[in-house]
């Protein structure tokens, strides 16, 4: 097998022959590889977008691609797989330098595609870009959640570009970060009616229009938008506005001091409430039903501050805050229809959440869980706590001692590895809004993302959207032995200085994974100093597993290769193992091994 040069995100290839491919009604094309040829090729192709994030079964998918005009005598050809199978195909005819088509996927929902355009010239293909396809009817079955933290005037331009950027990494779903007034009275009326502005908890100017507008910008691109609030915050002054000090969380039985979250130099410390308080639960219930009657969110991402030893409420009784949460969110979705998200800080909570609360999904914000293998860990334990029905996003905060030395830039190899191991593991990881995370504090910008990591991270969201059915679609965890053959040490650990595997199956297919720590300088997935190491390329890499049933095909996919799209390998099947090569292997390959 030959493999092409790859050249950032961009996979040049030419086949050696190609046969025509006919227009769309006339006989079926040959189905056309990745990998039938290397060549450097020519960069054709320089961007593909689709209209929305996400698409209703049914609905028509509209493509847009700009190329480079100068090239002459092209054709574009376009392939539709799921998980590496070819479901249709299509000639494109580009008008100058852009071409735009439709393409109404089948019926199923809940599936993931992958969408190859090839550029060829004489019969043979010179350049190749892939995006992928989410039709999904619910946006919970396989979040993908960015955010947004900067909501003052801004000019409609620079807010669809930012949503436009999201898109293209197919975030269905946008958590609003910070932009409501008082935590206990989130949207300032004047006149019954949404002030124009006011200011954030840490005195930074909202405007209306720009959180309407965002709002409406994300529902025209298939996304879902989440208002985010705490679940038992008040300010100081909240008594004046009708929040009753009996509805308080006290460090003692005898109330004589309030649990708070100080916030030195902003508009407030954050005074705790008891969520179990029927009180509580009504008023600031309806707060927020009057922030859905003026602003159309489609639900409340809310939030809350991990353990907070012995609390009590006014009775002096001491209160079980998981137990709380549950009963607060039951009634809060009963009495406000909406999607609710709670964040699990550190996991705490998060089994009473996942076997009894109304959330669509398990979002955790990881902290005392350091390692790559604790990341798995985490989605893995959500997974059982869930039952299986409930996937998991993490927010996990990347370079984050890096990010409090001053202005630089994320480490592209910490941010993949952890992404790799997030993505591999079934999870989502939250970390893209208007720029990406570093802290728990979102409009942090000290770290900007090199040009580089942006075009990687489009690969890898692309290849999570393609695949999300053999990433997270009900699979299950199981040990297929993986071992190496060639020298290269495979573990089912994440070890230093060897290929970290693990694996998953679901109706007649497994799907075994591999992560490239060869060289890994830390095992500690926040890179906290920027310092992880780009991990060297391996070729050839001989593997083996146990397979009792005959396998019919093996398949590599990887976000590191041939745009995401899957290759055929050729395997050796005897004495109940199966032998293969993995080509390459740079962050993550994944091989979906299917039977007779």
């Amino acid at each position: 097998m030959k493999i092409h040069v790859q050249r950032g995100r961009r996979a040049a290839i030419i086949l050696t022959c190609l046969m025509p491919v006919l227009a769309s009604g006339c006989s079926a094309p040959r189905e056309l590889s990745a990998v039938e040829a290397a060549h450097p090729g020519e960069q054709v192709l320089m961007s593909l977008n689709t209209q929305k994030a996400a698409y209703k079964p049914g609905e028509p998918v509209e493509f847009s691609l700009e190329l480079d005009p100068a090239g002459s005598g092209l054709e574009l050809i376009v392939q539709y797989r799921h998980l590496g199978t070819k479901i249709g195909s299509r000639k494109v005819a580009p008008q100058g330098g852009r071409a735009s088509w439709t393409w109404t996927p089948p019926k199923e929902d809940f599936q993931g595609y992958m969408a190859e355009v090839f550029v060829t010239r004489d019969e043979k293909i010179v350049d190749q870009m892939n995006i992928a396809v989410d039709v999904s009817s619910d946006w919970a079955r396989f979040p993908r959640y960015g955010y947004l933290a900067d909501f003052p005037a801004m000019d409609r331009k620079q807010m669809e570009r930012v949503i436009e950027r999201l898109n293209r990494f197919h975030i269905n779903g946008i958590q609003f970060y910070d932009w409501q007034s008082k935590h206990h009275d989130p949207l300032p009326l004047e006149g019954g009616k949404p002030a124009a502005k006011w200011k954030d908890i840490a005195n930074r100017e909202v405007a209306y229009d720009t959180v309407k507008g965002y709002i409406d910008l994300a529902h025209s691109r298939g996304m879902k938008a989440m208002n985010y609030n705490l679940l038992f915050g008040a300010y100081d002054d909240a008594e004046q506005d009708g929040v009753r000090q009996e509805w308080g969380l006290f460090k003692d039985r005898d109330r004589t001091e309030q649990d708070k979250h100080p916030l030195p130099g902003w508009a407030s410390d954050i005074m705790l409430v008891d969520p179990g308080n029927p009180g509580w639960q009504d008023y600031i219930v309806a707060k927020e039903q009057e922030v859905f009657r003026h602003l159309p969110f489609d639900g409340w991402h809310v939030d809350q501050l991990g353990p907070r030893g012995t609390l009590y409420d006014a009775t002096g009784r001491a209160v079980n805050l998981p137990q709380d949460y549950v009963s607060f969110l039951k009634a809060a979705k009963k009495s406000l229809d909406v999607d609710y998200v709670m964040n699990a800080v550190d996991q705490y909570g998060q089994g009473l959440l996942a076997a009894l609360a109304p959330v669509e999904f398990l979002y955790t914000e990881v902290w005392s869980h350091p390692r790559y293998d604790d990341l798995k860990e985490v989605i893995d334990k959500n997974g059982r706590s869930g039952r299986g029905k409930l996937n998991t996003v993490l927010a996990a905060y990347m370079n984050y001692d890096h990010s409090k030395s001053g202005k630089g830039s994320f480490n592209a190899p910490g941010v993949l590895l952890a992404d790799a191991v997030i993505f591999a593991a079934g999870g989502s990881h939250l970390e893209l809004g208007e720029n990406m995370l570093s802290n728990e504090y979102f409009p942090n910008r000290n770290l900007s993302i090199p040009a580089e990591l942006e075009e990687k991270l489009i690969d890898y969201y692309d290849f999570q959207t393609a695949y999300q059915n053999l990433l997270r679609d009900g699979l299950e965890a199981f040990d297929a032995k993986a071992a190496g053959t060639s020298g290269v040490e495979v573990s089912p650990r994440a070890e230093p200085g060897k290929v970290w595997s693990f694996a998953k199956q679901k109706e007649g297919v497994d799907v075994i994974h591999f992560i490239n720590l060869t060289q890994a300088s830390t095992m500690e997935w926040k890179d906290n100093e920027a310092s992880q190491t780009e991990p060297g390329e391996l070729t050839d890499v001989g593997i083996k597993f146990q397979a009792e049933r005959k396998v019919k095909r093996i398949l590599l996919a990887s976000p590191d290769y041939y745009e995401g799209s899957s290759v055929e390998l050729e395997f050796e099947q005897k004495d109940g193992s199966v032998f293969v090569k993995l080509p390459k292997l740079h962050y993550w390959d994944l091989l979906q091994v299917r039977y007779e």
